[in-house]
């Protein structure tokens, strides 16, 4: 029987929410860094503190998981 750690398991987790955040952020990030006139730095503000909101919660989820499906179904595969 294969035992899983699953404090090594939410590490690898938050691992990879943390790639996928990056991912989603990446296009607002140059917005709000670069100032390029005729942008709207409100509204890539606003999805930046939507990405936050979203990755959040999935953050929340892994850290409450206590087994390996339920750490699958906070990340969405």
């Amino acid at each position: 029987m294969i035992r899983i750690n699953i404090d090594k398991a939410k590490a690898v987790a938050h691992d990879m929410r943390r790639a996928k955040r990056a991912d989603e952020f990446a296009p607002y990030d140059k917005i709000i860094a670069a100032q390029i006139p005729g942008t709207d730095a409100a509204s890539a503000e606003q999805a930046r503190k939507d990405i936050r909101l979203k990755y959040g919660l999935i953050q929340e989820a892994i850290d409450l998981s206590t087994s390996t499906d339920e750490i699958k179904a906070a990340l969405g595969i």
